[in-house]
């Protein structure tokens, strides 16, 4: 398998970053993340400059970064520049210096970062349909996001490092702000009453808390909904904690954390602007919608779960993948299920090797692991859930084992990804591993009973640990098992 690595350096206002991605391109694995603190924006309220210690550290960042993606072997490299470059009196020099590392650096426009940044949520949430809102350390910029493309867009001086200042007027006049800022640009107009997809690092920390506060059985920051009547627990929260208290919350950073108070409040102005319904986290925005906005049509068009699925399926498979022709063969069992969940059970197949690498008394715990904490896009939470339940069985994990999650998907669902897991652990008991003998073979239910069908020359295929497999998945089934020799 050919490898295929592309990668972008995102010059930010807090921070300079390389992030190096490799796998499907539809679906693109993260497989370095680095990034240095270096603050460009930090000088610019009070000169409008980058200081020369600030460029120092970004500019060695770039030169490390330079060299590293030459020795990865990056087929494909963006280096870009937003807002604390683009703002800055001395940006054109910063730039001069990383082109004298190798680095040819695109400066963004405010459009074209709000346009980049609904690209990535469009990229792990194909059918998002709202407006992204991208919060980075110089602007704030929102893009329309609907039936796959972004539409009206638009940036504002509202990034983290600016908020403390407009916030030391009072709250009142930081509102008024706010809002005179996005009536001029003609926001929200028609797009009212929408909900929100929330892209950068000061919304992930905002949705750490809140896993902190509800104490939520899967923190996982892609697809997390926040409610908007959330938000008064979160500025409750932001107001009585410390700084060391919301530093102590798993993952959060110290920058984050003392963003979060600024942060909320900006949020919980544009949800009453907007009058937003809800809020969605994508841990998908400006880096990945440019390698978005670099695929042709027909790769955009790919579901980003089946696209991921297949690759690492196929990557990690013993004889070859075939998780198609598994899901394929096991379908005549669930034909009333509906198509969200049939997609689900089709990328649990295309995962149903995935583990056994692993230490025999673990392959079970390793599946459920990379269901549940894969990174995969364009699955909800449910979702997760029901894809690492059925690894989870496929694999022979015990039911008692499984954790429990019933807060967060209905029981009934949780149940049938179960018999998914039984099927397809049949299947790869049935035939070792490959293909070919799922295609002389056949599952049904018939009148109550869970018929396993074999063609001639293909009887052999069966044996004790077959039919001891057919009678689990009867049993999950109802239904009473029976062998068919054609």
């Amino acid at each position: 398998m050919p490898v295929l690595r592309s990668a972008v350096i995102d010059i930010g206002s807090n921070s300079v970053r390389l992030v190096v991605y490799e796998g499907a391109a539809r679906a693109p694995a993260v497989i370095f993340n680095e990034k240095v603190p270096a603050g460009l924006g930090r000088s610019l309220a009070i000169d409008g400059a980058i200081a020369p210690e600030d460029a120092a550290r970004g500019l060695a960042a770039l030169r490390r970064y330079a060299l590293l993606a030459r020795q990865m072997e990056v087929g494909d490299l963006q280096c870009v520049a937003t807002a604390a470059v683009r703002d800055a009196t001395n940006g054109a020099d910063f730039m001069a210096g990383a082109a004298e590392a190798g680095l040819e650096i695109r400066l963004l426009s405010g459009a074209e970062e709000a346009e980049a940044a609904g690209c990535g949520v469009l990229a792990a949430i194909p059918d998002a349909h709202g407006i992204a809102v991208d919060l980075g350390g110089g602007s704030l910029e929102l893009a329309e996001v609907a039936d796959g493309a972004v539409g009206r867009r638009a940036s504002f001086p509202l990034g983290v490092l600016r908020l403390p200042a407009l916030r030391g007027q009072g709250q009142q006049a930081f509102d008024r702000a706010v809002r005179r800022l996005l009536k001029t640009a003609g926001w929200p107009g028609d797009m009212a009453g929408l909900p929100l997809y929330l892209v950068g690092g000061s919304w992930r920390a905002l949705a750490r808390l809140d896993f902190e506060l509800t104490r939520y059985p899967l923190p996982v920051l892609d697809h997390h909904v926040i409610p908007r009547t959330a938000l008064r627990r979160l500025i409750r929260a932001t107001k009585r904690m410390s700084f060391e208290e919301l530093r102590a919350i798993p993952g959060m950073a110290s920058n984050r954390a003392a963003a979060l108070p600024d942060a909320t409040m900006l949020l919980a102005t544009l949800v009453d602007i907007i009058d937003a319904p809800q809020m969605t986290v994508s841990s998908s925005g400006l880096r990945e919608g440019l390698l978005y906005q670099a695929l042709d049509p027909a790769t955009r068009a790919q579901d980003p779960l089946i696209a991921a699925a297949e690759f690492e399926g196929r990557r990690l498979a013993r004889f070859g993948s075939h998780g198609r022709t598994i899901a394929d063969w096991i379908a005549p069992l669930f034909a009333s299920e509906t198509p969200a969940d049939a997609r689900i059970r089709l990328a649990a197949s295309l995962l149903s090797d995935v583990a056994w690498s692993a230490n025999p008394d673990f392959r079970a715990e390793r599946s459920t692991e990379i269901g549940l904490h894969g990174n995969w896009r364009s699955i909800d939470i449910p979702g997760r859930i029901l894809l690492a339940r059925a690894l989870h069985a496929g694999f022979g994990g015990a039911d008692e084992d499984f954790p429990p999650m019933d807060s967060l998907v209905a029981a009934e669902r949780v149940e049938r990804a179960r018999q998914w897991g039984l099927a397809i652990r049949l299947a790869q008991r049935l035939t070792g591993g490959v293909e070919a003998p799922l295609k002389a073979s056949a599952l049904a239910l018939v009148d109550g009973k869970l018929q396993l069908s074999l063609d001639p020359g293909w009887h052999h295929l069966a044996g004790e640990a077959v039919d001891r497999r057919l009678r689990a998945l009867g049993q999950a089934l109802g239904a009473k098992p029976e062998l068919v020799l054609l």
